[in-house]
């Protein structure tokens, strides 16, 4: 970490930048549960405190006077987009997010002002880059491929340098902080598997392949017989390779379709993180949909990363940094939010629920040290220094709201009337 004398001269402070600033500062007062260290060309504040139950202290670096402005017009969406322009450092991401996660109400008020012009403005693009299917049926396909394409068509190669041998690009499930990546990422496609009770010869329908992760271990392990679908292009190619590789293409069967396009009726039913890309609007026509693909007696298990309900409208209705900058079109589903959806549309019955956000917290810290580790060859696939902070940011805001249970990650498995009892 750079010095302090690494920060430019107070010179490059306007007046509107020294009003800015001495706002900010004056809300910060009010800081609690940890102690945060700002410093600038203009001097050094401290807010909280310290002992008892507060976090470890969090020192950040103000470099450009033009943060105090982004943080005013749009409020914690533009402090991203400033760190993405490497206005500000800090020597603990992680721990920053926990902090400001503890002081919600504090952050809150941040999105006030002009900070509600530039969440209007930020709320317009979003609605933009909806998951619609509205007019031609080429455009309904244009559409969410190209929000699935802004992101997991990053390339295939890039993914490979953090994650596990797998591929597996959501949470896995540690027995301990310290466990390795790749025992707890196969540990929850087993525990996927359990849970549905897989037995050889069951017709499964998966929606969202990723790179082919479950759809292998279902048909390796259990002698399933998988079809599964994306949109991604990229990922699609590399899972053919993958299932070719295998030799289970006997046993593993590759759509790239649009998951409302499906037809047929499977025993069993498998969504893992795929929901958070189709859109709050179109709960209702996803529940729909699952209910329709299985026959009488069927089980469906989602893996869904949650919010708290009482925050679901909030959040739903908001642009974050998630929403801007790495998953355009994307939402965060409550509980509640799923389970008014499947009531509405389907006879589907919930059967068993298990959050275990935690696992994402320590599935976020290992992909992020791997990334980090690895910046040499993120640089050699073409990825600049604001692609590298944008990144290192997103995977440390993850990790911090998982580790503060504002955001978590459940196992859903559900049934059509008729399943056997007991199959939770």
């Amino acid at each position: 970490m750079n010095e302090i004398a690494d920060i430019p001269a107070a010179a490059s402070f306007g007046a509107l930048d020294r009003l800015l600033r001495s706002q900010l500062l004056a809300r910060l007062d009010a800081l609690d549960h940890g102690m945060l260290v700002v410093r600038d060309a203009l001097g050094e504040h401290r807010f909280g405190r310290t002992g008892g139950d507060a976090l470890p202290v969090v020192h950040l670096w103000i470099d450009d006077p033009s943060f105090y402005r982004a943080v005013a017009a749009q409020g914690s969406v533009g402090a991203g987009e400033a760190y993405i322009a490497g206005q500000w450092r800090c020597d603990d991401l992680v721990g920053l997010v926990r902090l400001l996660v503890r002081n919600r109400e504090l952050l809150d008020g941040m999105e006030g002002g002009l900070a509600r012009l530039g969440g209007w403005a930020l709320r317009s693009w979003h609605a933009l880059r909806r998951n619609t299917r509205e007019g031609s049926r080429r455009n309904t396909r244009e559409g969410s491929r190209r929000n699935i394409a802004a992101h997991y068509d990053l390339g295939n190669d890039f993914f490979a340098l953090f994650l596990s041998p797998d591929l597996m690009y959501s949470s896995a499930m540690f027995a301990s902080p310290d466990e390795d990546l790749e025992t707890a990422s196969y540990r929850k496609l087993d525990a996927v598997c359990r849970k549905l009770a897989l037995a050889p010869g069951d017709r499964v329908i998966e929606i969202g392949t990723g790179w082919g992760g479950f759809a292998l271990h279902a048909a390796r392990h259990y002698g399933a017989h998988v079809t599964t679908t994306t949109i991604s292009r990229e990922q699609h190619a590399l899972a053919s390779q993958r299932v070719a590789e295998a030799g289970l293409q006997d046993r593993v069967t590759l759509l790239l379709q649009d998951y409302r396009d499906l037809q047929g009726q499977y025993d069993k039913l498998v969504s893992i993180e795929m929901i958070e890309a189709i859109g709050a609007q179109y709960l209702d026509t996803f529940f729909g949909k699952l209910g329709s693909l299985l026959r009488p007696g069927g089980q469906a298990l989602l893996q869904a990363i949650t919010i708290e309900d009482h925050r679901y409208v909030q959040a739903r209705d908001s642009v974050d940094y998630i929403k801007r900058f790495v998953f355009p079109g994307s939402f965060i589903p409550s509980l509640n939010a799923m389970y008014g959806a499947k009531t509405r549309v389907s006879d589907l019955q919930v059967v068993h629920q298990e959050d275990f956000g935690l696992s994402y917290a320590y599935t976020l810290r290992a992909w992020r040290r791997r990334f980090m580790i690895r910046l040499a060859e993120v640089r050699a696939q073409g990825f600049d220094e604001r692609f590298i902070r944008l990144w290192e940011f997103y995977l440390a805001y993850c990790e911090g709201g998982f580790l503060e249970r504002s955001i978590g990650v459940s196992h859903v498995l559900m049934a059509r009337p008729g399943h056997p009892s007991g199959a939770a």
